[in-house]
């Protein structure tokens, strides 16, 4: 992973199918998680607003793993 660099993602498109071309592309950006980097750094945020929102997200993903384990009991 390049600091401050830039990322390049190559899609070969066979055969004519842009289509096809177009879903890898996608799989290949949300694999490397491109995208969500870019939306996290578009605005700067607080140290005491992530800190906020990674205890929400840690919450939310403690009731969902209590929610699937109460299922298999």
């Amino acid at each position: 992973m390049l600091e401050g660099g830039i990322r390049m993602t190559k899609t070969i498109v066979k055969n004519g199918n842009v289509e096809n071309a177009l879903k890898r592309f996608k799989q290949q950006v949300a694999k490397s998680g491109t995208l969500s980097e870019f939306k996290k750094r578009e605005h700067y945020s607080k140290p005491g607003v992530l800190r906020r929102e990674a205890k929400k997200n840690a919450i939310i993903n403690s009731r969902k793993q209590n929610r699937k384990n109460r299922n298999y009991d």
